[in-house]
């Protein structure tokens, strides 16, 4: 004798589609948020990029704005700001985080170098 197999039912059917759409916004939000922490790190990059180069920039007496702006990647506002004096000279670069999902502000960076006399 065989052994019988479970019936299904008319009115199983399809759940496993009803409990993936429940789970759906679940995935949307973990992955969104995923991109959203790239978008975090790319702009801390592209901020210690502006301010390594503003340094450098500010250490031979040049455009320490100019020098921001080129080194970030179009598209990006970064704004830029020196200060120290003596043998070292201190930039600190700011650049807005790329809005995905929430705003999380700026990303900020700081780049020091010694003064070329």
């Amino acid at each position: 004798m065989r052994p019988r197999l479970p019936r299904r039912h008319p009115r199983d059917r399809g759940q496993v589609a009803i409990e993936y759409l429940g789970f759906l916004p679940i995935l949307l939000l973990v992955g969104l948020a995923g991109i959203q922490l790239g978008a975090v790190a790319y702009a801390a990059e592209q901020a210690g990029t502006a301010a390594r180069a503003g340094a450098r920039a500010a250490s031979l007496e040049e455009d320490v704005g100019a020098a921001c702006s080129s080194a970030v990647s179009g598209g990006i506002d970064v704004s830029c700001a020196s200060s120290g004096g003596g043998d070292s000279v201190t930039v600190t670069a700011t650049v807005h985080i790329p809005k995905i999902v929430w705003d999380l502000g700026n990303a900020t960076k700081s780049a020091t170098m010694p003064v070329d006399h």
